[in-house]
Parts: C-alpha cells; structure tokens; sequence
C-alpha cells in the first residue's frame, strides 16, 4: 500500500496509523499527527481503491451503503500491511492507535470489528458502523469518536450505535459531539489529542 513512515522521537509512544477520507491521499492527515503527539512515530497510508478517480479504502455501492465483501477484503488487506509494516520500520505491532476520517474511520472501525489486537486505539473523526457483525473481545482498547450533530452523512443514531457496539464488546468509548456537519474541524482534534494525553500519559 502507498504510505508514508516518519520514526517519532520516542520508540516507547504508540505509532500513529493515519487513515484519510475520500478523495484524499496520505498527506492529509499529517497535521493531525503533529497535533496529537509530535514525539510519535506516524504511518500514513492511502487507500487502494479508486472511486471517480478519489482514492478510498474500500468499495460502497452508494452514498452510506458499504461493499461488505470488499470491506472484508480491504480490512484484511489493511491488517496484513500493517504486520509488514511493523516488521520493516521495526515499530511495536502493538502499540498501534488509528487516526481516521470518514472513510478512513470506517475502515478503522472494521479493523476493530474484525481484528482482536490490530489496534491498541482508535481516533474515529466522523465514522459510520462498518458492519453489523459478532466483534471481538476489546477489552483493553480505548477508542474516541468525533461526530456531529448535523452530519448528513453519518446521523446521531449511528454516532451511538456504534460506541454502543464497541463498548458490548468491552471497548472504553469517549463520544464527543460538535455541533456541526460532516467536516474535521480543529476542535474535535483538540478534544481528541486531550483524549490521548489520557490514555497514553
């Protein structure tokens, strides 16, 4: 997968996986990185599938409805690149928080579902549920999801699905609302970096 690696500061904090949302690429989400912590190492990848030319992580049939085949597929195509990854920049396979948007959200999300210890946490700006499937014990992971009140893409019931899905499973959820739509705004990723001040501190 086209990515990029930047080794942190500290070898001891968690490496950043940075997932964009559609349209977007590898580059985007950098700034959040330095926002969250400047001392951890980052990997930024981008997706594998293309919709009207705008690079996504996995296929959807229309707007809110997934590929779940495909969401399947991506997902373990994203999880197996990550034991690579963990192997080839020599980072701890872990000790892995995900920071996504939208898309990206998703397919981080989809990791959690799918995948007992592919994240340590999890940073889901604006995600929907991936799948309404059985999840895995996660217990120990702690995940934050940034939603808006207004998000015409993913609504407020969604928002709460999925923290209730994620704490069934025996994730610790923070919900924060922003009194928005659909877009990343510089205040949920402040709500997010105190977030992981917290859990990582």
């Amino acid at each position: 997968m086209k990515h990029i690696f930047q080794k942190g500061k500290n070898p001891a904090k968690p490496t950043l996986l940075l997932l964009h949302g559609t349209g977007g690429n590898e580059l985007d989400l950098l700034p959040l990185a330095g926002m969250i912590d400047e001392e951890a190492s980052v990997l930024s990848v981008r997706g594998n599938v293309l919709e009207n030319g705008m690079p996504r992580f996995f296929r959807r049939l229309a707007e809110g409805i997934f590929d779940e085949e495909d969401l399947v597929f991506r997902t373990q195509e994203l999880n197996d690149f990550l034991d690579e990854a963990a192997q080839k920049y020599e980072f701890d396979r872990k000790n892995i928080i995900a920071i996504g948007y939208s898309n990206g959200a998703n397919i981080a999300a989809s990791l959690l579902f799918h995948y007992q210890d592919a994240l340590r946490g999890a940073i889901l700006h604006h995600p929907m549920v991936p799948r309404r499937i059985e999840l895995p014990d996660l217990a120990g992971t702690n995940v934050f999801i940034a939603a808006g009140t207004n998000d015409p893409i993913c609504s407020p019931l969604e928002s709460k699905e999925l923290q209730a899905l994620l704490q069934d499973a025996n994730a610790s959820v923070e919900l924060h609302w922003e009194n928005r739509g659909h877009q990343l705004t510089r205040e949920e990723v402040e709500e997010a970096a105190k977030w992981y001040k917290g859990i990582v501190s």
